[in-house]
């Protein structure tokens, strides 16, 4: 499993048309989404090594109203927050709103990156995955003021 994942994760990233900054954003939105404050602590930590301004990391839960996000950029995270739900929550004005801004492939990416984290999230939350230094520090100063905690995955609990 390891093998295959490590290649479809590769890919998803590897592979993508859509920037990076955004992806990792998804990824984010889509386990805060799923619940799983383990990948929310990792990928707010990809994206701070990706120099994305922690602004926007922090702004995130607004940006139906902040300046630091395009409309694309807000149709994707819509979109990633109604993938991730379960039951999914999908519809017709998401996969529009996409469309005016993505193309299939770029929408392919999407949807890429949000069902590798449906598999981290199920995997490191049913296996209450401890969070390692660097994530731990990064989750913590960038996502307790939003409610975040560590719970199981603090590595005290482990």
């Amino acid at each position: 499993m390891v093998k295959a994942f490590s290649m479809f994760s590769a890919e998803v990233f590897g592979g993508a048309v859509v920037s990076l900054e955004l992806l990792n954003m998804l990824a984010h939105v889509a386990s805060s989404a799923a619940g799983c404050t383990y990948c929310q602590a990792h990928t707010a930590s990809k994206i701070a090594d990706g120099g994305v301004v922690s602004e926007k990391l922090k702004s995130v839960w607004e940006f139906e109203n902040s300046a630091l996000f395009t409309e694309a950029e807000r149709s994707a995270i819509r979109f990633s927050w109604a993938a991730a739900m379960v039951p999914n929550e999908v519809n017709d004005e998401h996969f529009y709103a996409l469309k005016l801004h993505y193309t299939e492939r770029e929408i392919v990416d999407i949807i890429g990156v949000i069902s590798l984290f449906g598999f981290l999230n199920r995997w490191n939350d049913t296996l209450a995955t401890p969070l390692e230094d660097g994530p731990l520090g990064v989750a913590k100063n960038l996502l307790v003021g939003r409610g975040w905690q560590a719970g199981k995955h603090h590595p005290e609990n482990n």
